[in-house]
């Protein structure tokens, strides 16, 4: 099965199974992955760009992508937003998203639904390599990994300044997309993906994707979307850094795994061996 047609349509109750040994399995592999191949970002990547027509599209593309995911989230996958005014109360400062991972096209759109403010989210270089928009990627927020000293120095200078800039960041600690999955898996990082926060003094939030049955549904047996967000939770002035990535961790995973029993509606089946 292709990876689009998991997300696009409806497809046969026995393929929507997957068996694994450990959640760090990966349901969906690109050819890199399955060639093992490091992605190597372009000679010269910048992640924030100089040039102020580079900026000025970028904004504007920007602006398109969240009109256009207003239509594809609330109308494709009927979703509906609980907690975003929970928000609020990072008023005048940057803040970090944590959020489950099972649905590369609403993982792109739901959290600049969600965010009050512009969003950037850290993505796998890899998916610069996806056909046709993969080049844009960057253009909407998207962040890649850097893969060398060089690349990872320059993209934490990245991060920082735009949680200055008070910006949200997106992060998905779950690492891979197991899809329309109602259960949250482990972080494979533990609390390394919560350094942004606690190295900036900023608040996180969790936003939980469930899924449900649909009351009309044209669409066969696909789900319909209710996204929870919870916070703010803020590193503890009395901890050490690493204690609070920890701390901060567990309160992102409970906060998920509490959002994630409101699940009424298991589309794929994951199955352990």
């Amino acid at each position: 099965m292709a990876k689009a047609e998991l997300f696009q349509k409806d497809i046969p109750a026995e393929e929507r199974v997957f068996y694994y040994t450990s959640e760090e399995d990966d349901p969906i592999k690109t050819e890199e992955q399955e060639k093992k191949q490091k992605v190597l970002l372009p000679e010269g990547y910048e992640y924030i760009p100089k040039n102020p027509f580079v900026r000025l599209y970028s904004s504007i593309l920007f602006r398109l992508f969240w009109i256009f995911g207003q239509w594809y989230e609330r109308h494709y996958w009927q979703a509906k937003f609980y907690g975003r005014e929970k928000l609020k109360k990072a008023k005048g400062k940057g803040y970090v998203i944590y959020a489950n991972h099972t649905n590369p096209f609403h993982d792109v759109f739901g959290p600049a639904l969600a965010a009050d403010r512009r969003i950037f989210t850290i993505i796998s270089p890899v998916n610069l390599k996806i056909p046709g928009i993969g080049k844009y990627l960057p253009m909407i927020g998207g962040i890649p990994l850097g893969t060398n000293d060089a690349e990872k120095k320059a993209m934490n200078e990245a991060v920082d300044k735009r949680l200055r800039q008070k910006n949200a960041l997106v992060i998905y600690p779950e690492a891979h997309v197991w899809p329309y999955s109602t259960k949250i898996r482990t972080f494979p990082a533990g609390g390394k993906s919560f350094k942004y926060a606690v190295r900036n003094d900023l608040p996180i939030f969790t936003m939980t994707t469930t899924y449900h049955k649909r009351t009309k549904n044209k669409k066969g047996d696909l789900p319909r979307m209710d996204i929870f967000v919870d916070g703010p939770f803020y590193p503890e002035k009395s901890k050490s850094a690493e204690e609070n990535q920890e701390i901060l961790a567990k309160k992102a995973y409970d906060s998920m795994v509490k959002y994630s029993k409101k699940n009424t509606y298991e589309y794929f089946k994951y199955i352990k061996k």
